[in-house]
Parts: structure tokens; C-alpha cells; sequence
């Protein structure tokens, strides 16, 4: 893994994250197994294997189709993704990172590099979620995936409706959702700095609708947290006053 030498103090662009070299750990680059678990759910088995050079892993995420359970006279579904996870290599790479994340799910992905070039991403980051859907629709050439705004903070009833549906909708067709959040103290996923506001992009590749959650790959590897479970709730409150791609 590559990193910008970077002040001893985390450095944030509202375009992006910028984290100094000791918050992604080089433990990242060694062989690992996660287990990612719903809330009271069964486990959900990562494998995460070292390939050369040690910043590339692929994650196989056990899954068969979604996986539908009966609670009283309500059905619930959940469904994961298989991707090929890789740490960001720079502290400003989390939005090419994310985007070759979501990519690895139905092709063999570009670098991080390449996508870095094809978003514009700049050491303040990638500016804006639209460059991100542009640039996953011009790789898998079907159109797919359209720009979400969320402005409002919190969001609506209606816009947390249509994200849950977002979700659901491009998991149960093998595409990933990439997001970009603003985390604030207080208000965090695991592992994050708490003193800072993080400004940052992360994919969701599986959801579980008993639990209400949706499954993270991370790449800022913060406290070594690549794939966990997020409540859908608190992804939801992360969102604004970004946008996602679905």
C-alpha cells in the first residue's frame, strides 16, 4: 500500500478522506478471516486472502441467493455480494477504492489508479457521487446506476424509503451501492476517529431485512474494520448532505 506523507493531524476535504498513514493499518495487507454477522443473525463467513504485492485482497462472501426467512406472517430477505476488496492506497483514494470495490462484484475491476484518473480524484478527493455513478456505468457500459441526492439532514421518511429500496433492488441484482457520508462524532461507524469528521466513500454489498442492517466494505481499514454490518438507520443519518450511486 501507498501513502501521501501527511501532518501528524488527520487532514479532511469535504470531497473526500485524507487520513494521515497510522490510521490504516499495514495489518491490512496480511491474511485474515472476518466474520461478518447480522445483529442475532447467523454468521456470514469473509475470507480475505494477500495477493501479490499485499494490498490487494478478495473477499468471498458465502452467500446463496437471497436468503428469505418467515417472522410471524412477514417474509424477510437478506442477500450478500462477492467483491474483491482492496485497502485504498492513498489516504484521498476512498472514492476510487469504493468504486473498484463495486465494480469487482460483476467484472474484473481497473486499478485504483485507473479509477482514480477516469473520477478526477485529486488529493482532496473525489468531489461529487455523480462522477462515481459516470464512472460505474462507463465501466459495465449497461447504465444501470443513477445519482441519489439526500440533502436533507436528517433525511425524509420518503428518502430513507427510497434508499432501503435502492439497496435492496441493486443487491438482488449483483450491484453494489456506493455511498458518500459525512461521519461526525457522535455519529460514526467502527473504528473511526472520534475527534474527527470523516468525509469519506464506502459501498454496501448485502442487506438484511430482519436485522434492518446493511453490509459495509470499507476501505479506510479503520481499527482493521474492512467488512462489518451498519445499522440501515445510522447509514441512512451518514448520507446527507451527500448522495449516493444505486
Amino acid at each position: 500500500m501507498r501513502f501521501r506523507a501527511l501532518p501528524a493531524a488527520v487532514v479532511l476535504s469535504a470531497a473526500g478522506l485524507l487520513v494521515t498513514p497510522g490510521l490504516v493499518s499495514p495489518a491490512a495487507a496480511e491474511s485474515t478471516t472476518i466474520q461478518a454477522q447480522p445483529l442475532d443473525s447467523g454468521p456470514v463467513a469473509t475470507k480475505v486472502k494477500a495477493a501479490p504485492g499485499g494490498s490487494a485482497q478478495t473477499v468471498d462472501i458465502d452467500r446463496h441467493g437471497s436468503q428469505l426467512r418467515t417472522e410471524g406472517t412477514e417474509t424477510k430477505a437478506s442477500k450478500t455480494l462477492e467483491v474483491d476488496y482492496q485497502v485504498q492506497e492513498t489516504g484521498y483514494w476512498c472514492g476510487p477504492a469504493a468504486t473498484r470495490i463495486a465494480l469487482s462484484a460483476r467484472i474484473s475491476p481497473p486499478s485504483q489508479a485507473d479509477l482514480a484518473a477516469q473520477l478526477g480524484t485529486h488529493e482532496g478527493g473525489t468531489d461529487h457521487i455523480g462522477q462515481v455513478t459516470d464512472v460505474l456505468n462507463s465501466n459495465l457500459g449497461d447504465g444501470w446506476y443513477k445519482t441519489r441526492e439526500m440533502p436533507n439532514d436528517p433525511p425524509s421518511q420518503e428518502q430513507k424509503d427510497l434508499l432501503w429500496q435502492d439497496i435492496v433492488k441493486d443487491i438482488d441484482n449483483n450491484y453494489p451501492v456506493v455511498t458518500n457520508i459525512v461521519a461526525p462524532p457522535g455519529n460514526q461507524p467502527p473504528g473511526y476517529p472520534s475527534d474527527q469528521t470523516i468525509y469519506h466513500y464506502f459501498t454496501v454489498i448485502g442487506y438484511d431485512d430482519a436485522n434492518n442492517s446493511v453490509l459495509i466494505a470499507d476501505s479506510a481499514n479503520f481499527g482493521g474494520n474492512q467488512i462489518y454490518w451498519l445499522s440501515f438507520d445510522q447509514l441512512a443519518s451518514l448520507i446527507p448532505p451527500k448522495g449516493y450511486a444505486a
